[in-house]
């Protein structure tokens, strides 16, 4: 995404969480880095 992480995008993932459309997900880590994991940036 070429850009360090809002406290907006953090909250909406937290948001879809906490909301029933989440209902089937468990045991998972969500990273939440634009990317910056998956291309091997850290």
């Amino acid at each position: 995404m070429g850009r360090l992480a809002a406290m907006s995008d953090i909250a909406k993932t937290a948001l879809f969480l906490a909301s029933d459309e989440s209902n089937y997900i468990n045991g998972s880590v969500i990273v939440v880095d634009g990317g910056w994991t998956a291309y091997g940036y850290i």
